[in-house]
């Protein structure tokens, strides 16, 4: 067996093995169902919910993609700004990382008090959590160009523009897409959020519906959809990291 076989296999062998100690320990140490399900049952309910699960989780991510679709254009827009200016980096870098600090959950009823229950909320709450990654990853690739090659390219004639749109912005490209792995899962953590406050669809919603009801088992079904959406989005963005920005490391093994 390849290296790059292994590879592959790697994470299907452990995911396999963490849902087997996990059935295991639930059974022989007896813990109630409502506490903490079994994966058997949790599959189980997923299939016997299927229609319900699908439909909310479609939902959800719609919204999350919608709400990091956002970011990624203002996180882009914004990074560039920030990084092509040291007294706007020095001047907005405080108020961003103040504004990261503030727990999300708090800002979902304000974003209800403003826009209703619904995909609204969600949407903003995905935007919000997954906006500073991206601000910060692509305003850290242009501000770490290197002196001596801004000297280089100014006595070569090229303008601040010129510097920044030609070297500085695709030099950010690795941090940008590197940027957009982080993003996405985070996104879903804040359209869940949402969803599990004021939401009237989604897995959230279906995730808060089945505890108020003590069904542990639909409880962690829907968690594990959001896991297998999560991976799934982080799996696209890192092959478009590697398509887009495989020159960057090229010099790895």
């Amino acid at each position: 067996m390849t290296d790059a076989t292994k590879q592959r296999l790697a994470p299907w062998i452990a995911t396999a093995a963490l849902f087997l100690v996990w059935e295991l320990a639930c059974r022989v140490f007896g813990v109630p169902e409502f506490i903490l399900p079994t994966p058997s049952a949790s599959f189980a309910a997923l299939f016997e919910f299927f229609d319900a699960v699908m439909f909310n989780a479609s939902f959800t991510l719609w919204v999350t993609l919608v709400g990091f679709a956002i970011a990624v254009v203002f996180g882009l827009a914004l990074g560039v700004l920030v990084g092509a200016s040291a007294l706007t980096y020095a001047a907005l870098y405080p108020i961003l990382i103040g504004f990261n600090a503030i727990p999300k959950v708090a800002i979902v009823p304000i974003l209800v008090i403003w826009f209703g229950i619904g995909a609204v909320p969600a949407i903003l709450t995905a935007f919000l959590i997954s906006f500073f990654p991206i601000v910060v990853n692509v305003a850290t690739g242009i501000a770490t160009l290197e002196p001596e090659l801004k000297d280089v390219l100014r006595s070569l004639g090229a303008r601040p523009m010129d510097i920044l749109l030609k070297v500085g912005l695709p030099r950010s490209m690795p941090y940008f897409f590197a940027s957009l792995k982080v993003a996405v899962t985070l996104a879903f953590v804040g359209s869940i959020i949402s969803e599990t406050i004021a939401g009237n669809r989604g897995i959230g919603y279906l995730m808060m519906q089945a505890s108020s009801s003590f069904r542990v088992p639909l409880v962690f079904a829907g968690l594990i959809v959001v896991a297998v959406m999560g991976v799934g989005m982080y799996a696209v963005f890192a092959y478009i990291e590697r398509r887009m920005t495989g020159w960057a490391f090229r010099g790895q093994a």
